[in-house]
């Protein structure tokens, strides 16, 4: 069992071709893969339809949380309860200032797979947790991308999974103990969904 996955989406994703009907939230709570386990599926997926979303979540006994993209969605974003909040942050200036805005909402703020976009990791708050991720971090040189800022980020592993044989970290567990990185644990083993914050 892995210790934790936080980055796994469901058929709540429905506009995603890449999740298959298969992928579904009971499915993800059976195979229970990581001791700490959170579902973040895309925020304009589930924007109108939010609580349903998030009860269906806590109701499979995990954290619930959501993909947010780009600063366009942070307002809506910021007015549901998530445990945590993934966010695509692009190489623009909106972008960076959304992730201080979800900082101060004291959930914990995951950057996703920053190498994909990219993220120009200097001007992230090094408060954020940086993802390495199994789906993209080895698109790139992930050494030159990563390394420079072991020092400054809190880092976390996830999957990134659309369809159940993706429940897998293989990749980034390598890049991770490559890099000499050490897996900063969001939530505790067993925690349940606390839904305090904004």
């Amino acid at each position: 069992m892995l210790p934790q996955d936080l980055h796994i989406h469901s058929t709540w994703s429905h506009g995603d071709d890449a999740v298959v009907p298969e992928q579904r939230i009971e499915l993800i709570a059976a195979v229970r893969h990581a001791r700490i386990c959170g579902i973040s599926d895309h925020f304009e997926h589930v924007v109108d339809c939010f609580d349903d979303y998030a009860a269906a979540v806590r109701a499979a006994g995990l954290l619930v949380g959501t993909e947010i993209d780009g600063h366009e969605w942070l307002s809506p974003a910021l007015a549901v309860p998530c445990d945590y909040r993934i966010f695509h942050c692009r190489d623009r200036t909106a972008d960076y200032r959304a992730l201080e805005q979800l900082l101060a909402t004291g959930a914990p703020v995951i950057v996703a797979h920053p190498n994909y976009f990219p993220t120009d990791l200097q001007r992230v708050p090094p408060e954020c947790l940086v993802e390495i991720n199994n789906r993209y971090v080895w698109r790139d040189d992930w050494q030159a991308f990563y390394g420079p800022w072991r020092e400054r980020f809190r880092f976390v592993i996830s999957s990134d999974a659309h369809q159940p044989h993706w429940l897998d970290q293989t990749i980034a567990r390598y890049v991770a103990a490559q890099l000499d990185v050490v897996e900063t644990l969001v939530f505790t083993p067993g925690e349940t969904a606390d839904a305090s914050h904004a």
